[in-house]
């Protein structure tokens, strides 16, 4: 644990916007993975997603050319910020998803979606609530990476999501391997429930999503590439 929130300081970056969600321990699994792939100089990088652009960030330390989206303008012009405050080269662009970036192909793609199961069902969310409702079984915005990611990698292109157990990360591979990907769980860590599932933990008790003896959540980075 002690690890896990040491990275997630790292990753606070200058500016965070009210409204914007900040690196949390999700956010730190996912650096995690992303500073294990093999990137050479100049690569494509897309996160979905963005928040405050702190993956973004660390991509575009690495070399490559990285895009950011984000659906929130507070979050574009957090990342926006950011990149300008630390030199970074990231091109930051408003939009549904893949919609901003749908004639294109990358080499990685990243994304921290939002994926906790939510009481409200199909009423969208509102708000700062954006960055993480997804709908009763939390895959409202999942099942979509899933079904558009694929399209936007180059062979040998890697897919990288973050998400809890709770939206079902089995779900996920399956569908990522019927998209063609070899797909795996690749990282695994349990945390304390955050403000957002304590609010909520007898209703997902009540779903079976939670056991009665559950007392952290598991997240999970699930990685997918796309062969040669």
């Amino acid at each position: 644990m002690p690890g896990y929130l040491g990275m997630v300081r790292s990753l606070n970056p200058p500016l965070v916007l009210p409204g914007v969600y900040s690196p949390q321990e999700d956010t730190a699994l996912l650096a995690g993975a992303l500073s294990e792939e093999p990137l050479p100089p100049g690569a494509d990088v897309l996160d979905v997603g963005t928040g405050t652009g702190a993956l973004a960030l660390q991509a575009a330390r690495r070399g490559s050319r990285v895009t950011a989206v984000d659906v929130s303008w507070r979050a574009v012009c957090t990342a926006r910020a950011n990149a300008w405050l630390t030199g970074a080269s990231v091109r930051v662009r408003r939009g549904n998803l893949f919609h901003p970036v749908q004639d294109q192909s990358f080499d990685l793609i990243l994304t921290n979606p939002p994926y906790v199961p939510a009481p409200t069902g199909a009423r969208p969310p509102r708000g700062k609530a954006r960055a993480w409702d997804a709908g009763h079984d939390g895959r409202f915005v999942l099942d979509r990476v899933c079904r558009e990611a694929p399209a936007l990698l180059r062979p040998g292109g890697v897919l990288l999501i973050v998400h809890s157990e709770l939206s079902d990360s089995g779900r996920t591979v399956g569908h990522l391997r019927e998209a063609g990907l070899k797909a795996a769980v690749t990282r695994r860590h349990r945390v304390a429930f955050g403000p957002v599932l304590r609010t909520r933990e007898d209703w997902l008790r009540r779903r079976g999503l939670l056991s009665a003896a559950d007392e952290k959540e598991e997240l999970v980075v699930v990685r997918a590439e796309l062969p040669l």
